[in-house]
């Protein structure tokens, strides 16, 4: 499925939506370059899970947990992950096989570890059509 939105407000409505419909263990990989509003799609998938606190890129800690939701939300943002090694000391089999709802930004760099069922999730601009333009295709599900 491809969605365009127009403004980040869409693009974290967006979010909030895939979040209202998340179950536990579902596990969501996120691509797309710096700045094109992954972080944002983060912020409203976190708010449809009903979580109200900021939620913010983990880059230095790879991995934030957000438990005050209606499911545990796990986002790791793996962009300065060096291997994959790193991802084992962490325990990622914890999160990604766990109770609670995975969202992982940069998740090309971990390609090889992730579940086959995981939900792709891919956020691309394009000037052309404006700054705030953004194509976000959505592999794995129906239905949004």
């Amino acid at each position: 499925m491809v969605i365009e939105t127009r403004s980040a407000k869409e693009t974290f409505a967006l979010g909030e939506k895939l979040g209202k419909r998340a179950a536990a263990g579902q596990v969501y990989t996120l691509t797309g370059d710096l700045g094109t509003g992954k972080t944002v799609f983060t912020q409203g998938a976190a708010r449809g899970l009903g979580i109200s606190g900021p939620v913010c890129s983990p880059t230095f800690t790879i991995l934030q947990v957000y438990d005050t939701g209606r499911l545990p939300f796990y986002h790791f943002d793996v962009y300065r992950i060096g291997d994959v090694e790193e991802m084992e000391e962490i325990g990622y089999e914890e999160y990604f096989y766990g109770k609670g709802v995975c969202l992982i930004e940069w998740a090309e760099k971990v390609r090889e570890l992730l579940p086959g069922e995981a939900v792709a999730v891919t956020i691309e601009k394009d000037l052309e059509k404006g700054f705030d333009y953004r194509k976000i295709t959505i592999e794995g599900m129906e239905e949004l």
